[in-house]
């Protein structure tokens, strides 16, 4: 069957059927990391994200060419006038080159994304790359006439820009206001408005990055390198644009207004946001110095973390909530992911316990015959990760209740159930862990006989006989068998 997938346009403000401008193609640039610093929990969720994205995109039969960029120059501290660049200023204090910087910190962030499971783009292009790109974006742009020389810099002209088209249509923000006010301001400097951005800044005698230009030996704005390595890469005109709610004023803001100022029209077809992870209410993030590394949460050794969290269970506590929906830090919100991690891998590995039956019961049977569809609508709903999760913690109930014999299943049913679960926690939710994918070899030998065991635990249970109950379970747990007694009914696992 078909699906139709919708997805909110953060520009219409609305959920939209996706319909690629070049099917079965699909361009997608997503705004990868600056690679300044350690990877923490805030990179995480937007490669989390546009990776689920990435991942049901090819599912559903599109041949995606997914671009994520490296900023390793250009992403300036404070304001454009200071040419600040962070990755120098790193470069400078710890008297390596920039590029060592660069290097160095990517190498870090493919590590971790590895360890998330999150899958490589096609292509990840560095901005140092492709200064050539970003010149030849400069220089459309004040062809067109929308933006002026001052002292070998280059700056975008917001107010001529905003009377032909409108800037802040991603943002809803009205800058009419804001440009008036502009001029009321002492010690703007090089620009006509306060609100005007650098599309190419000339490098003070300090600055170690830096390239030849028409206009000054230099380095270009923040922004341009989107919107030209985009145009590079997916055209003039692609489908989806992703990246953090942060960025949308004024980083993608100005990429639209660039797109607009150099070619005439808009390059992006979608544009798609996920929100913030916040610690006590407030973004996460290097800038205000309260993110916790990726390694950090993987090696337990943050001040504010309670034990260690794997890979897994982070990537696991990002799809619990709506990538629109923020994401409050906590070691309990953690934790409770760690369980639910538990439960689904739980599940996955029961599948080999289950004994087929000549037919399935009523109840089980409704439940496969509704379960695949189920997760696509799920999906298809601007991926709703957590209501996909709420149908696989639904199949591990259902797993669980034919282990404990408290149900049946058909080898039919079985067989449907075993491809659903694995499509959607392994493959396209990107749950790959350790239990699901490897099953362990004294597990599946000693299932039949620790099922027996528990079946003459249940009996004893049934009759009252709580002090046989407990001696199977002690007897079992010495010999490595953690039993479990749940709402579900009774699981069990064999510690490695």
């Amino acid at each position: 069957m078909e699906q139709r997938f919708f997805i909110y346009n953060t520009l219409s403000r609305q959920k939209e059927l996706f319909k690629p401008l070049l099917p079965p193609h699909v361009g997608m640039y997503v705004c990868g990391p600056t690679v300044y610093g350690d990877p923490h929990l805030g990179h995480a969720r937007p490669a989390i994200t546009f990776d689920i994205l990435f991942r049901y995109l090819k599912h559903l039969g599109y041949k995606v060419r997914y671009v994520r960029n490296i900023t390793d120059v250009g992403h300036l501290e404070h304001d454009a006038d200071e040419g600040d660049d962070k990755i120098e200023k790193k470069a400078r204090l710890e008297q390596l080159e920039p590029m060592e910087i660069a290097q160095y910190y990517t190498n870090r962030y493919h590590t971790a994304m590895d360890a998330l499971n999150v899958l490589p783009p096609s292509i990840e292009p560095h901005a140092t790359g492709h200064i050539i790109e970003q010149e030849e974006l400069v220089k459309e742009i004040m062809a067109n006439g929308y933006a002026y020389e001052s002292n070998g810099s280059i700056y975008f002209d917001i107010e001529k820009y905003n009377k032909d088209h409108r800037y802040g249509i991603l943002s809803g923000r009205n800058l009419d206001d804001v440009i008036n006010n502009s001029r009321e301001l002492d010690g703007i400097g090089e620009k006509h408005n306060q609100v005007d951005f650098a599309l190419w800044k000339k490098a003070q005698p300090e600055h170690i990055m830096r390239w030849p230009s028409p206009w000054s030996e230099g380095f270009p704005g923040w922004h341009c390198e989107c919107t030209a390595m985009g145009r590079k890469y997916l055209g003039k005109h692609f489908d989806i644009h992703g990246g953090g709610m942060d960025l949308i004023f004024p980083h993608h803001e100005c990429e639209i207004a660039q797109a607009v100022a150099s070619q005439g029209d808009q390059m992006v077809h979608y544009w798609m946001h996920n929100n913030m992870i916040t610690i006590n209410g407030q973004k996460m993030g290097k800038s205000l110095g309260n993110f916790i590394t990726l390694e950090q949460f993987f090696n337990g050794t943050h001040e504010s973390l309670q034990q260690a969290y794997s890979p897994m269970t982070i990537r696991f506590f990002i799809l619990s909530a709506h990538y629109r929906g923020t994401v409050d830090f906590s070691n309990e919100a953690l934790q409770a992911s760690q369980k639910g991690l538990e439960r689904l891998t739980n599940g996955i590995s029961d599948i080999e316990r289950m004994q087929v039956s000549a037919s399935s019961d009523e109840a089980t049977h409704q439940f496969v015959v509704g379960f695949r569809q189920n997760c696509y609508d799920a999906m298809n709903d601007d991926l709703q990760t957590p209501v996909l999760i709420s149908h696989l913690f639904e199949a591990c109930h259902t797993i669980n209740s034919v282990v404990n014999h408290q149900a049946s299943i058909s080898q039919e049913d079985l067989k449907e159930l075993t491809e659903t679960m694995y499509l959607f926690a392994v493959d396209l939710l990107g749950l790959s862990t350790e239990k699901a994918n490897n099953n362990d070899a004294r597990e599946l030998a000693y299932g039949k006989v620790v099922d027996m065991v528990l079946s003459l635990r249940a009996k004893a249970k049934a009759e009252k006989d709580w002090a046989t109950s407990d001696q199977i379970r002690d007897a079992l747990a010495e010999n490595g068998f953690e039993v479990q007694d749940t709402k579900d009914g009774v699981t069990w696992r064999l510690n490695k």
